[in-house]
């Protein structure tokens, strides 16, 4: 066998493994994301702590539009 051969092969078994791992560490990424976002309540607030938005829209109601007084 050729150095070159020997290289080739050497090459192509890291290459296998270089994908192997980065698809487990893109897995790992995506379900640990995963755990964060359920355990952050996919971002619905409720209970005490709710900031969410106070947005009155009878405050801001045009009421007096088209009045003529």
């Amino acid at each position: 066998m050729t150095p070159r051969e020997a290289a080739e092969i050497e090459a192509n078994k890291t290459f296998e493994l270089f994908i192997l791992y980065s698809k487990r560490a893109v897995l790992w990424i995506l379900v640990l994301l995963l755990i964060v976002v359920v355990k952050c309540n996919n971002g619905v607030e409720t209970g005490d702590f709710a900031t969410g938005s106070k947005y009155n829209g009878e405050v801001y109601a045009p009421t007096n539009i088209g009045d003529n007084k």
